[in-house]
C-alpha cells in the first residue's frame, strides 16, 4: 500500500475514534449539554458513539494487521 493512502485511512480512523470518545465523554459527563432530547435519543446517541468507537478501533487494527509499516511503500 502506498504511504499516502495508508496515512489517509489511518488519520480518518483516528479522527473518527477521537470524535466517538468525545461524544461519549459529553454524554457521560455533561448531560446538561443534551438539552431537551428524550431518553431514547440519549441512549441512541450513546449507542451510536460506542459503535463508531468500535468501528474506528477495528479499522485501525485491520490497518496494523494487514499493512504493517514495513509494507508501506514510499512514493
Amino acid at each position: 500500500m502506498i504511504k499516502e493512502l495508508y496515512q489517509m485511512l489511518h488519520k480518518e480512523a483516528e479522527a473518527d475514534k477521537a470524535k466517538a470518545l468525545l461524544s461519549l465523554e459529553l454524554l457521560g459527563n455533561h448531560p446538561s449539554g443534551i438539552g431537551d432530547h428524550s431518553t431514547e435519543d440519549y441512549y441512541k446517541n450513546a449507542t451510536e458513539a460506542l459503535n463508531a468507537l468500535a468501528d474506528a478501533d477495528d479499522r485501525l487494527e485491520a490497518l496494523n494487521k494487514y499493512f504493517p509499516q514495513k509494507h508501506i511503500i514510499n512514493e
